[in-house]
């Protein structure tokens, strides 16, 4: 995952057609969505609905139902929808090159797969310092925020909605 991964449109389409998340995932779920529940753009469109979620528990469970979430939103919405994942306090880890608590494979690869399907991760930097961490030890797929907090709101300012468990 050292590589610098760019977000292709096209991509998502194999969400429905494949259930390319839920595959990298590992979640074995069934997709609950059809090609008919999709709210589509054109190439090049911007996207009509946005969304933040606050990630910031270690737990295993909270982050798989964050993931799944996030999952569930691209399979109704398709390229309609731009989602943000802000990652603070003890959910940091996730998007830490070398996680200060344990991290499951799965949710590492889904991470990585929901940021090739245009989904933004972002670390806090607020959690960062307290962590004795710089900006460098976020993986490359990460976009670092100053304080995650501000993040949240500053996203719910231009209109996303937020989302927190």
């Amino acid at each position: 995952m050292g590589d610098k991964r760019t977000f292709n449109p096209a991509r998502r389409r194999v969400i429905v057609a494949a259930g390319g998340v839920a595959a990298a995932m590992g979640s074995g779920a069934a997709f609950a969505g059809s090609a008919d529940s999709l709210d589509l753009t054109f190439p090049g469109q911007k996207a009509t609905h946005h969304i933040v979620y606050q990630l910031n528990q270690a737990d295993h469970g909270y982050q798989q139902h964050i993931l799944s979430s996030v999952q569930a939103m691209l399979r109704r919405y398709g390229s309609s929808i731009h989602i943000v994942v802000t990652c603070f306090a003890e959910g940091i880890s996730v998007v830490l090159k070398k996680p200060v608590r344990p991290v499951a494979k799965g949710i590492r690869d889904g991470v990585a797969s929901l940021h090739d399907y245009g989904v933004e991760f972002h670390g806090c930097g607020n959690t960062l310092r307290t962590l004795k961490l710089t900006k460098s030890a976020l993986l490359p797929l990460a976009t670092y925020v100053p304080m995650g907090a501000a993040d949240l709101m500053e996203l719910q300012h231009k209109g996303y909605a937020y989302i927190a468990w």
